[in-house]
């Protein structure tokens, strides 16, 4: 089987660096899977998705005039979606789910039942700024000399 823009291969995750995965194809070649092309969500860190001696399921999406081959698992992942709706996550690829570092909680969708208004944001706003000009005034007139020692 040649290597071919379109082409779908399996490979094996070689090595992980922070701007992408190198997967091993057959033939002995090697590709480079962008952070950008690894899940269709951000990707931080490509550990959280990938594992070296993964086995994975890649497109090829570009081969340069040096021979380096570009793949992508995110362009498939969304065929696959569109394909089959239902189907059990580990049938679907190798994946795991990104890691939760923040003690469960996710702090990317705020929780709607604490979230405070616009209002309520704007007034604790308003009224933490005033506190602090007002400390910022004090502080600097006591070192002036007070309100009345200043020259015109």
């Amino acid at each position: 089987m040649s290597i071919e823009v379109g082409s779908v291969l399996d490979g094996v995750v070689s090595g992980i660096t922070n701007f992408g995965a190198f997967i091993e194809l057959p033939e002995g070649k090697t590709g480079l899977v962008h952070i950008s092309e690894v899940a269709d969500e951000y990707v931080k860190d490509v550990h959280d998705f990938l594992a070296e001696k993964d086995k994975v399921k890649v497109k090829v999406v570009a081969i340069d005039e040096k021979g380096k081959i570009g793949l992508s698992i995110k362009q498939l992942q969304e065929k696959k979606a569109e394909e089959t709706t239902e189907a059990p996550a580990r049938e679907r690829s190798s994946f795991r789910a990104p890691r939760n570092n923040f003690g469960g909680r996710d702090f990317r969708k705020p929780n709607r039942a604490t979230s405070a208004s616009f209002e309520d944001k704007l007034s604790k706003f308003l009224k933490d700024s005033d506190e602090r000009l007002t400390d910022l005034r004090r502080k600097t007139d006591s070192k002036r000399g007070g309100r009345g020692s200043r020259r015109d």
